[in-house]
């Protein structure tokens, strides 16, 4: 079964945590009880609008097989954004991620083969 990829955005001390303790968890997760994701289209806006202040970021791809029975998307309608976001109701391991992209401010540049999902 093919999935449609998501995207895990955390800021540098929480992926050094992670590393630690083997789970992926920021504090807007914790708080709303599940794993903020994003689909590529949704990066660029989800940059700007949560990590505006970061200078550096990590950017991750989960391993979808491993995660995908877990993801439920759901319509969001604040912050002036609407539409379908993929939230993840479980745990996100280390072991889950198959990739991760340092992305340093310069407008946060994302890798072609991601850019390239998002005109799909």
């Amino acid at each position: 079964m093919e999935y449609q990829n998501t995207y895990k955005i955390l800021r540098l001390k929480e992926w050094h945590k992670a590393q630690k303790d083997g789970i992926i968890v920021t504090d807007v997760d914790a708080k709303d009880g599940f794993i903020h994701l994003s689909i590529a289209s949704q990066l660029a806006y989800s940059l700007s609008l949560y990590f505006a202040e970061e200078k550096e970021v990590m950017l991750l791809l989960p391993k979808m097989k491993n995660i995908q029975s877990k993801i439920i998307y759901e319509s969001i309608n604040s912050n002036n954004r609407s539409g379908v976001f993929p939230h993840l109701y479980g745990k996100l391991r280390t072991d889950d991620i198959s990739k991760s992209w340092k992305l340093i401010r310069g407008a946060f540049k994302l890798p072609s083969s991601i850019l390239l999902e998002s005109e799909f």
